[in-house]
């Protein structure tokens, strides 16, 4: 393994599954889907044909802008299933033309200025995990914000910071940690995403309740745009009409691109309690979820994972209904009468906990010493999912995510109809396959379910087989009262299902806003609405 990052896949060159490890997921897939499944190499930059780079770089600009191979391949796509199929294809058509790393603010005002001048799509690049057509454009300017990566100032009076947005997560957490604070927003994507792509985009973080979206962190935002520098004031909250970091944050980089900002930080936890509770039944984990979630114990963890998914990420064989994986931490003081709570919440609807609740506090020197056991299990599992899912998509195989939010009242009715209709849809495209199912973050008012489903695909259909299927997914998730997507973005992919989804009088005035920030129509184009004239 190398610490370069990988050009077609997950994360870093060789950090995933070896080839020998490969083999063996294949030959169990094999065995339950009933057919040989043979392991593709991955592409080799040597071997990527790109397109002609076009655009003529002016000099003031030479010194940021780089065309070479890796760099633009690396900059094609996100990670998206579709994406890495496409680079496992050699398929790279959808290059931009040029790579432009920017280092100061000034640097990406000179680069908007040349953009909108020229006519030339920018495209604002943070981490490039999109896993939904976030970042694709061809023949554009790919502006990779990572050398924006300091922490530039830390307010502890107000408990606040002022960081530039492409910061990577291990990067940002470890300019906080010196001063004792942490900005406790880990989303699965942690490793290889960035602040302006979790502002971009409205990220959800690892924590299951309360402060886990990145809206709740921002107290203000500094955003370039082709019309000029925008800058909200530094306040802990405002009644002064619409909010101006409103406007930006979820805006996915068509109208501006992020630099800076404010964020609430917070002390580095001591204190830390986790359970695995089984239940006999799925129905009996969702009421205890539903109970914990309401009792405003505000957990960081309450993810109830169906049977299947506690195999699958969990490693967890006898689990009968569900799983829910549940913690607390805590800076200022120990957590146990929180978690004894939940536990009896959970008990009241059969939960029991073999493993027993597991706890830490300052004296452990581990800060994961609450994590082992079938916590610890879900934790790497969850961390490392998104390599297998490369070593999948080698073997011809269909697997992907799909993430949503309902109310408690719609949830059983909504799970068991988006289910059948996506077991019907691998059923009919691809033969076989499975759907689990798994709560990535739990509100008083309804739960936020996230689909997982593996099938096997035919090699060289798999990008129509996953375009079915998706398409049968995103039709049942609007069809019965859930949102196209809860913490992944738009993008392209989602685009006809959020088209419906939003009101048309706030699409106009999306349309608006993006007429009078990006006249020139630079910005992103077809992301959240369709490219201006």
């Amino acid at each position: 393994m190398t610490d370069r990052r990988s050009f077609w896949g997950w994360g870093v060159e060789g950090g995933g599954p070896t080839d020998d490890q490969a083999a063996g997921i294949a030959a169990t897939l094999a065995q339950r889907f009933g057919r040989d499944l043979t392991l593709a190499d991955p592409p080799r930059i040597e071997d990527v044909k790109l397109p002609p780079s076009d655009v003529a770089v002016p000099d003031a600009l030479q010194h940021m802008c780089c065309t070479e191979p890796w760099d633009r391949a690396g900059h094609t796509y996100g990670k998206a299933y579709r994406d890495v199929i496409r680079a496992l294809r050699n398929d790279f058509s959808a290059a931009p033309a040029v790579v432009a790393f920017p280092e100061t603010e000034d640097d990406v005002v000179a680069l908007l200025d040349w953009s909108a001048g020229s006519g030339r799509a920018a495209v604002p690049y943070g981490g490039g995990s999109s896993v939904v057509g976030g970042v694709e454009c061809p023949g554009a300017v790919s502006i990779d914000l990572t050398r924006l990566d300091r922490v530039l100032e830390v307010d502890p009076v107000s408990r606040a910071a002022r960081i530039q947005v492409g910061a990577l997560g291990p990067v940002l957490e470890e300019q906080l940690r010196p001063h004792g604070y942490t900005l406790r927003h880990f989303p699965q994507s942690f490793e290889f995403s960035t602040l302006g792509g979790w502002l971009a985009t409205r990220s959800g973080g690892h924590y299951a309740t309360v402060y886990t979206h990145i809206d709740d962190m921002v107290e203000s935002m500094r955003v370039v745009t082709p019309s000029g520098v925008s800058e909200s004031r530094r306040l802990p909250g405002s009644g002064a009409g619409p909010s101006p970091d409103r406007m930006f944050l979820g805006s996915e980089g068509i109208l501006g691109v992020i630099t800076e900002a404010w964020m609430r930080v917070q002390d580095r936890p001591r204190w830390r309690a986790s359970a695995g509770v089984r239940f006999g039944s799925y129905l009996d984990g969702v009421a205890a979820t539903r109970a914990v979630s309401q009792a405003a114990l505000f957990p960081t963890n309450c993810r109830l994972l169906d049977s299947a998914e506690a195999v699958i990420s969990a490693g967890v064989q006898d689990v009968e209904g569900a799983l829910l994986v549940l913690g607390f931490e805590s800076a200022d003081h120990p957590v146990d009468g929180w978690m004894a709570r939940a536990v009896e919440l959970c008990q009241d609807h059969g939960g029991t906990i073999p493993e027993g609740v597991r706890t830490s506090g300052p004296e452990d020197e581990s800060e994961g010493a609450s994590r082992e056991g079938a916590v610890g299990a879900w934790r790497n599992a969850f961390v490392r999912a998104p390599y297998t899912r490369d070593a999948l998509a080698r073997m011809a195989v269909i697997a992907d995510t799909f993430e949503t939010s309902c109310t408690w009242d719609a949830f059983e009715s909504f799970h068991g109809a988006v289910t059948a209709t996506v077991e019907d849809a691998l059923r009919e495209i691809c033969g076989d396959g499975w759907v689990t199912c798994r709560f990535t973050h739990v509100y008083p008012d309804g739960p936020a379910p996230y689909f997982s489903i593996i099938a096997p695909g035919r090699r060289g259909s798999e990008l129509e087989m996953w375009d079915e299927v998706k398409a049968a997914a995103s039709e049942a998730v609007l069809a019965h009262g859930g949102t196209i997507t809860h913490h992944h973005a738009v993008g392209r992919d989602h685009r006809p299902w959020y088209d419906r989804q939003r009101p048309e009088p706030f699409a106009a005035a999306l349309v608006a806003a993006k007429r009078e920030l990006d006249p020139a129509g630079v910005l992103n184009p077809g992301v959240l609405i369709d490219p201006l004239p």
